[in-house]
Protein backbone atom coordinates (compact mmCIF):
# COMPACT_ATOMS: atom_id res chain seq x y z
CA UNK A 1 0.00 0.00 0.00
CA UNK A 2 0.99 3.24 -0.50
CA UNK A 3 -0.04 6.11 1.53
CA UNK A 4 0.56 10.01 0.11
CA UNK A 5 0.33 12.30 3.46
CA UNK A 6 -0.64 15.81 2.19
CA UNK A 7 -1.07 19.05 5.00
CA UNK A 8 -2.51 21.80 3.55
CA UNK A 9 -1.10 24.58 6.01
CA UNK A 10 2.46 23.98 5.09
CA UNK A 11 4.58 26.17 6.74
CA UNK A 12 7.11 26.97 4.59
CA UNK A 13 4.76 26.97 1.36
CA UNK A 14 1.30 27.03 2.14
CA UNK A 15 -1.32 25.10 0.25
CA UNK A 16 1.86 23.50 -1.56
CA UNK A 17 0.37 20.40 -2.31
CA UNK A 18 -2.32 21.83 -4.33
CA UNK A 19 -0.07 23.89 -6.28
CA UNK A 20 -0.23 23.04 -10.36
CA UNK A 21 2.13 20.95 -11.61
CA UNK A 22 2.07 20.63 -15.18
CA UNK A 23 -1.68 20.64 -15.30
CA UNK A 24 -2.08 18.80 -12.06
CA UNK A 25 -2.21 19.94 -8.49
CA UNK A 26 1.00 18.49 -7.27
CA UNK A 27 -0.36 15.36 -4.98
CA UNK A 28 -2.57 14.55 -7.90
CA UNK A 29 0.49 14.47 -10.26
CA UNK A 30 2.50 12.58 -7.03
CA UNK A 31 -0.08 10.03 -6.35
CA UNK A 32 -0.27 9.09 -10.78
CA UNK A 33 3.20 8.35 -10.49
CA UNK A 34 3.05 5.48 -8.52
CA UNK A 35 -0.86 4.35 -9.05
CA UNK A 36 0.01 1.41 -11.48
CA UNK A 37 2.41 -0.04 -8.85
CA UNK A 38 -0.07 -1.21 -6.05
CA UNK A 39 -3.08 0.58 -4.09
CA UNK A 40 -2.57 4.68 -3.11
CA UNK A 41 -4.09 6.59 -0.88
CA UNK A 42 -3.77 10.08 0.13
CA UNK A 43 -3.87 10.65 3.71
CA UNK A 44 -5.08 14.46 3.82
CA UNK A 45 -5.61 17.02 6.79
CA UNK A 46 -8.42 19.22 4.55
CA UNK A 47 -11.38 18.81 3.15
CA UNK A 48 -10.27 20.66 0.17
CA UNK A 49 -7.45 18.16 -0.28
CA UNK A 50 -10.02 15.10 -0.60
CA UNK A 51 -12.25 17.14 -2.93
CA UNK A 52 -9.57 17.34 -5.52
CA UNK A 53 -8.50 14.07 -5.23
CA UNK A 54 -12.01 12.62 -5.98
CA UNK A 55 -12.36 14.73 -9.08
CA UNK A 56 -8.95 12.90 -10.48
CA UNK A 57 -9.77 9.26 -9.10
CA UNK A 58 -7.61 9.62 -6.53
CA UNK A 59 -8.80 7.89 -3.33
CA UNK A 60 -8.03 9.84 -0.10
CA UNK A 61 -9.38 9.54 3.62
CA UNK A 62 -9.87 12.66 5.86
CA UNK A 63 -6.76 12.67 9.49
CA UNK A 64 -6.22 14.51 11.88
CA UNK A 65 -5.06 18.36 11.61
CA UNK A 66 -2.58 17.69 15.15
CA UNK A 67 0.02 15.44 13.36
CA UNK A 68 3.16 16.15 14.11
CA UNK A 69 4.81 13.86 11.34
CA UNK A 70 3.38 12.74 7.88
CA UNK A 71 4.64 9.46 9.19
CA UNK A 72 2.00 9.66 12.42
CA UNK A 73 -1.01 10.80 9.83
CA UNK A 74 -0.14 7.40 7.34
CA UNK A 75 -0.22 5.68 10.38
CA UNK A 76 -3.74 6.94 11.43
CA UNK A 77 -4.67 6.50 7.69
CA UNK A 78 -3.52 3.04 7.67
CA UNK A 79 -5.37 2.25 10.95
CA UNK A 80 -8.82 3.67 9.22
CA UNK A 81 -7.92 1.26 6.17
CA UNK A 82 -7.86 -1.70 8.61
CA UNK A 83 -4.29 -2.82 7.14
CA UNK A 84 -2.67 -5.79 8.66
CA UNK A 85 -0.06 -5.75 11.03
CA UNK A 86 2.48 -7.75 8.04
CA UNK A 87 1.39 -5.36 5.52
CA UNK A 88 4.30 -3.48 3.97
CA UNK A 89 3.18 0.72 3.37
CA UNK A 90 5.41 3.12 1.67
CA UNK A 91 4.97 6.79 2.43
CA UNK A 92 6.01 8.63 -0.85
CA UNK A 93 5.62 12.60 -0.01
CA UNK A 94 3.24 14.55 -1.28
CA UNK A 95 6.07 17.27 -2.98
CA UNK A 96 7.45 14.81 -4.92
CA UNK A 97 5.86 14.68 -8.14
CA UNK A 98 8.45 13.07 -10.29
CA UNK A 99 9.28 10.42 -8.31
CA UNK A 100 10.39 7.27 -10.32
CA UNK A 101 8.41 4.27 -10.20
CA UNK A 102 11.85 2.58 -10.16
CA UNK A 103 12.36 3.99 -6.82
CA UNK A 104 9.69 2.69 -5.33
CA UNK A 105 10.11 -0.63 -6.42
CA UNK A 106 13.40 -0.63 -5.52
CA UNK A 107 12.16 -0.04 -2.24
CA UNK A 108 9.93 -2.74 -1.79
CA UNK A 109 12.27 -5.28 -2.85
CA UNK A 110 14.32 -4.23 0.31
CA UNK A 111 11.46 -4.37 2.32
CA UNK A 112 10.42 -8.05 1.58
CA UNK A 113 13.89 -8.72 2.04
CA UNK A 114 14.12 -7.49 5.33
CA UNK A 115 10.74 -9.19 6.06
CA UNK A 116 11.88 -12.63 4.93
CA UNK A 117 15.30 -12.14 7.29
CA UNK A 118 12.25 -11.88 10.30
CA UNK A 119 13.65 -8.28 10.80
CA UNK A 120 11.39 -6.86 14.13
CA UNK A 121 11.67 -3.08 13.37
CA UNK A 122 11.37 -3.03 9.72
CA UNK A 123 11.82 0.78 8.24
CA UNK A 124 13.95 1.68 4.80
CA UNK A 125 14.18 4.60 2.71
CA UNK A 126 16.51 6.02 -0.35
CA UNK A 127 19.33 8.36 -1.25
CA UNK A 128 21.12 9.20 -4.31
CA UNK A 129 24.64 10.61 -4.72
CA UNK A 130 25.10 14.66 -5.04
CA UNK A 131 27.87 16.78 -5.19
CA UNK A 132 28.73 19.31 -2.59
CA UNK A 133 27.55 22.12 -4.25
CA UNK A 134 24.17 20.70 -4.08
CA UNK A 135 24.40 19.26 -0.46
CA UNK A 136 25.38 22.47 0.65
CA UNK A 137 21.50 23.74 0.08
CA UNK A 138 19.83 23.09 4.05
CA UNK A 139 16.28 22.34 1.76
CA UNK A 140 18.33 19.14 0.65
CA UNK A 141 18.54 16.12 3.27
CA UNK A 142 21.87 14.45 3.62
CA UNK A 143 22.43 11.30 5.32
CA UNK A 144 25.28 9.13 5.99
CA UNK A 145 25.02 5.24 6.35
CA UNK A 146 26.95 2.20 8.29
CA UNK A 147 29.41 -0.56 6.67
CA UNK A 148 25.56 -2.46 6.43
CA UNK A 149 23.46 0.32 4.85
CA UNK A 150 21.79 1.73 7.93
CA UNK A 151 21.26 5.42 8.27
CA UNK A 152 23.99 6.70 10.78
CA UNK A 153 22.39 10.64 11.01
CA UNK A 154 20.32 12.93 8.57
CA UNK A 155 20.83 15.93 8.46
CA UNK A 156 20.05 20.03 6.56
CA UNK A 157 23.64 20.63 7.62
CA UNK A 158 26.65 19.17 5.37
CA UNK A 159 27.38 15.99 6.46
CA UNK A 160 30.07 14.64 6.47
CA UNK A 161 32.37 17.77 7.61
CA UNK A 162 35.47 17.58 4.74
CA UNK A 163 38.54 18.73 6.25
CA UNK A 164 40.92 17.97 3.59
CA UNK A 165 39.55 14.22 2.57
CA UNK A 166 37.70 13.18 -0.38
CA UNK A 167 33.91 13.64 0.80
CA UNK A 168 31.14 11.77 -0.91
CA UNK A 169 27.47 13.46 -0.43
CA UNK A 170 24.27 11.46 -0.30
CA UNK A 171 20.89 12.91 -0.49
CA UNK A 172 18.17 11.86 1.24
CA UNK A 173 14.97 11.01 -1.23
CA UNK A 174 11.85 11.60 0.41
CA UNK A 175 10.53 8.13 0.90
CA UNK A 176 9.95 5.76 3.59
CA UNK A 177 8.93 2.07 3.74
CA UNK A 178 6.99 0.25 6.85
CA UNK A 179 5.49 -2.87 7.95
CA UNK A 180 2.33 -2.11 9.71
CA UNK A 181 3.60 -3.45 13.04
CA UNK A 182 7.03 -1.18 12.54
CA UNK A 183 5.11 2.19 11.87
CA UNK A 184 2.73 1.77 14.58
CA UNK A 185 5.66 1.06 16.70
CA UNK A 186 7.63 3.66 15.08
CA UNK A 187 4.75 6.71 15.83
CA UNK A 188 4.68 5.96 19.85
CA UNK A 189 7.75 6.59 20.37
CA UNK A 190 8.59 9.60 22.49
CA UNK A 191 9.56 12.46 20.64
CA UNK A 192 13.42 12.74 20.20
CA UNK A 193 15.39 16.03 20.75
CA UNK A 194 17.06 15.77 17.54
CA UNK A 195 14.11 15.44 15.68
CA UNK A 196 12.43 19.06 16.66
CA UNK A 197 16.06 20.53 16.50
CA UNK A 198 16.22 19.22 12.69
CA UNK A 199 12.67 19.20 11.91
CA UNK A 200 13.22 15.63 10.29
CA UNK A 201 11.17 13.19 11.85
CA UNK A 202 13.21 10.42 10.80
CA UNK A 203 15.88 10.94 13.72
CA UNK A 204 13.08 9.82 16.09
CA UNK A 205 13.67 6.06 15.29
CA UNK A 206 17.88 6.56 15.34
CA UNK A 207 17.11 8.83 18.41
CA UNK A 208 15.80 5.52 19.98
CA UNK A 209 18.50 3.05 18.56
CA UNK A 210 16.37 1.61 15.50
CA UNK A 211 17.48 0.93 12.27
CA UNK A 212 16.76 2.88 8.89
CA UNK A 213 17.88 -0.02 5.79
CA UNK A 214 19.51 2.73 3.16
CA UNK A 215 19.44 1.80 -0.38
CA UNK A 216 21.45 3.82 -3.01
CA UNK A 217 19.85 4.71 -6.10
CA UNK A 218 19.79 6.56 -9.37
CA UNK A 219 16.84 9.25 -9.34
CA UNK A 220 16.68 12.80 -11.02
CA UNK A 221 13.16 13.54 -9.28
CA UNK A 222 13.07 16.41 -7.18
CA UNK A 223 10.98 17.31 -3.95
CA UNK A 224 9.53 20.63 -4.31
CA UNK A 225 10.20 22.35 -0.88
CA UNK A 226 10.96 26.05 -2.65
CA UNK A 227 9.13 28.38 -4.51
CA UNK A 228 12.18 28.47 -7.02
CA UNK A 229 11.39 24.51 -7.10
CA UNK A 230 8.34 25.00 -8.38
CA UNK A 231 9.75 27.77 -10.83
CA UNK A 232 12.37 24.32 -11.71
CA UNK A 233 9.00 21.85 -11.92
CA UNK A 234 6.67 24.46 -13.91
CA UNK A 235 9.28 24.59 -16.39
CA UNK A 236 9.82 21.10 -16.95
CA UNK A 237 6.30 20.74 -18.58
CA UNK A 238 6.84 24.04 -20.92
Amino acid sequence: MIIIPARLASTRFPQKVLTDIGGLPMVVRTAKQVEHLDRVVVAADDESIIKVCKEYGIEAMLTSTTHKSGTDRINECANIAGVDADELIINVQADEPFIEAGVVETLMRRLKKLQSNKEKFIMASCYNAINEDVAKDPNLVKVVHDAQDNAIYFSRSLIPYNQGGGATYFGHIGIYGFDKKSLNEFCNLSDAPIEDIEKLEQLRAIYHGKKISMIKVASTGFGIDTKEDLSRAIEIFL
